[in-house]
């Protein structure tokens, strides 16, 4: 019983860490136009005012966010960006889980506006 336990161990650890459960804007979207803010929401707690969002054009030149740290549940993390232009967008993130770990992702959307016809 006793090696069964520990064999359990390293999955309840892992099953701690923060995992992104959705953004918005949704990773791969296409949006008619600029979002006013990014927001991210995980599958637990996490540790807000040690976590960071970036945002990043084409060419990999971030845009300045304002991190929004007293804002919103404990699971989320946001940021107000302004104007984006048309063109693809990359967001990454680093949070720390509540379990002490340091876990980072990234994904990335575009702004297309509608043409006038």
């Amino acid at each position: 019983m006793g090696a069964a336990a520990l064999a359990l161990l390293p999955a309840a650890g892992v099953a701690a860490h923060s995992l992104l459960l959705e953004s918005s804007p949704a990773a791969g979207a296409t949006l008619s136009e600029a979002p006013p803010r990014i927001s991210l929401r995980f599958n637990n707690r996490i540790e807000k005012p040690l976590s960071t969002m970036r945002v990043l054009d084409e060419r990999g030149t971030p845009r300045p966010v304002t991190m929004l740290v007293g804002e919103g549940a404990a699971d989320r993390l946001t940021a107000t960006v302004a104007d984006l232009a048309p063109g693809a967008w990359r967001v990454e993130w680093q949070v720390l889980s509540t379990d002490g770990h340091i876990v980072s992702g990234r994904f990335s959307f575009r702004v297309a506006p509608q043409t006038a016809r």
